[in-house]
């Protein structure tokens, strides 16, 4: 949500794991995912296909996402459908990549980090943190 204001104007459709989000932050458009984590693989499994079906849908131009297994899975497919790819990793990654940050790499077309020293001025960029 702390990404919103630079997006807005573009009517993004929101994609989360989290139900009542678009209530809670007035937001017009939102789909919601089944949430899944690398410990629950069929609840992945899942998340996999619902994310394949919303990114075939929607088939957006641009996605970013902020991390995540749910996030990764919306990058992958988009990625293959077409679209530029923008992977935001987690502030709380402060010693290296996330797990889902290192897998999202080959998929992502711009990779940033919150955490300057992790940026290394090629695959991971450093634009500021959001928090």
């Amino acid at each position: 949500m702390l990404l919103r204001p630079a997006i807005d104007e573009y009517e993004p459709l929101f994609v989360t794991t989290i139900e009542g989000l678009a209530k809670r932050d007035h937001i017009a458009r939102v789909q919601l995912l089944p949430d899944s984590n690398r410990d629950q693989p069929l609840a992945a499994l899942r998340c996999l296909i619902a994310a394949f079906w919303l990114i075939r849908a929607h088939r957006p131009q641009v996605l970013v996402t902020t991390g995540a297994l749910p996030g990764l899975f919306c990058l992958f497919w988009a990625r293959l459908f077409g679209a530029r790819t923008i992977w935001v990793d987690s502030i709380a990654n402060f010693d290296g990549p996330s797990l889902s940050g290192r897998f999202a790499k080959p998929f992502a077309n711009l990779w940033l980090t919150q955490w300057e020293h992790l940026a290394d001025g090629k695959s991971i960029q450093f634009g500021g943190a959001v928090l």
